[in-house]
């Protein structure tokens, strides 16, 4: 199929364009994110393929389906960006890549707990300007420290596994249990226990409305003061104005992010560093020395890149011969 590619940068257009060797299916990239003001550039194609930043609202797929767009190929994990009713209503089938690599996200995690623990990224610009002071540097050792999951699929089982290798103490929050993070020996509990009781929150669920702002003025005010918080899902699970009332009373002691709520706005992706940011949010977030804030890269390693082209071709393929993509996400799939 003729498949129009869109938000790509140089490392997609590698890692797909090897990924379609042999597939037949002809890929045309742009680096433009698919919206309804470049929503023309899609017409004529019979498959689009888009990343977590494009916006598949009602209008756009109206758009694509007059076009001729019949199905919509996600190079991520979450699909809260498409309009599962419109797209069934117009007889769009979506497919996902529902998992490319635990090991990036969970592994991008622990980065960033270590990092704030230790406070590397203050360290290394210390050093840098000749200061090798210590003061304002102490840590504290992650053994025996009591870490609270929240999301245990194949991310948070991975990520339960590595800070299980640490010595912490697991507890899990998930609608959905699973046997292998008990085998590990996480004690599944409700939302209020693990926020009450750990000393390092990690965020691993998807963006639904049940999970929308989980981490609230309400639940903050059960964390232990200090807590850590550490987020590599989805930004709006964090009220980010809740967030930096408790860094400033010092409920919230840690602060990671590779994901912010803004972030579509923001420009994640793209080079900003000659501009004005005119998020005040943002800016504030980022006077904090207690936060540690990354670019969305958490699935950004070799290995990630390679299963999401693959699993997307996989998809594409299957679609053209059985009209259904292997990873199918359907309205069906949130209710």
């Amino acid at each position: 199929m003729r498949v129009a590619v869109f938000s790509t940068k140089p490392y997609d257009q590698v890692s797909l364009s090897r990924a379609a060797e042999g597939s037949g299916h002809e890929l045309d990239f742009f680096e433009a994110r698919l919206c309804c003001e470049n929503a023309p550039l899609a017409a004529g194609y019979p498959a689009v393929c888009a990343f977590v930043h494009d916006e598949l609202n009602e209008k756009l797929l109206r758009e694509l389906a007059q076009g001729g767009t019949r199905f919509v190929a996600l190079r991520a994990a979450g699909f809260n960006n498409v309009d599962l009713r419109v797209a069934r209503e117009l007889g769009i089938r979506v497919g996902r890549v529902p998992a490319y690599s635990p090991y990036a996200v969970a592994e991008h995690a622990v980065a960033l707990i270590l990092g704030l623990d230790r406070r590397t990224h203050r360290a290394y610009n210390r050093v840098r300007d000749g200061n090798f002071a210590l003061e304002g540097l102490l840590g504290f050792d992650l053994h025996g420290r009591c870490v609270g999951i929240v999301g245990s699929g194949r991310i948070g089982t991975v990520f339960a596994r590595i800070m299980g290798g640490f010595g912490c103490q697991l507890m899990a929050y998930d609608p959905y249990p699973n046997e292998e993070m008990r085998s590990l020996g996480a004690r599944y509990v409700d939302l209020p226990e693990l926020f009450t009781e750990s000393d390092i929150i990690a965020l691993h669920a998807p963006l639904t409305s049940a999970t929308h702002h989980l981490v609230n003025r309400e639940t903050l005010a059960l964390v232990k003061p200090g807590v850590m918080i550490v987020n590599t899902s989805r930004g709006g699970l964090i009220d980010t104005e809740a967030a930096i009332e408790a860094l400033k009373d010092g409920r919230i002691g840690y602060l990671g992010l590779d994901v912010y709520e803004e972030e579509d706005a923001l420009g994640f992706f793209q080079d900003r560093s000659a501009d004005i940011i005119s998020d005040d949010t943002f800016a504030r977030l980022l006077t904090f020395p207690n936060v540690l804030i990354t670019a969305h890269q958490g699935f950004f390693t070799e290995e990630a890149l390679a299963n999401i082209a693959e699993t997307t071709m996989a998809n594409l393929t299957a679609f053209e011969q059985t009209g259904a993509p292997v990873h199918e996400v359907s309205a069906d799939s949130v209710g």
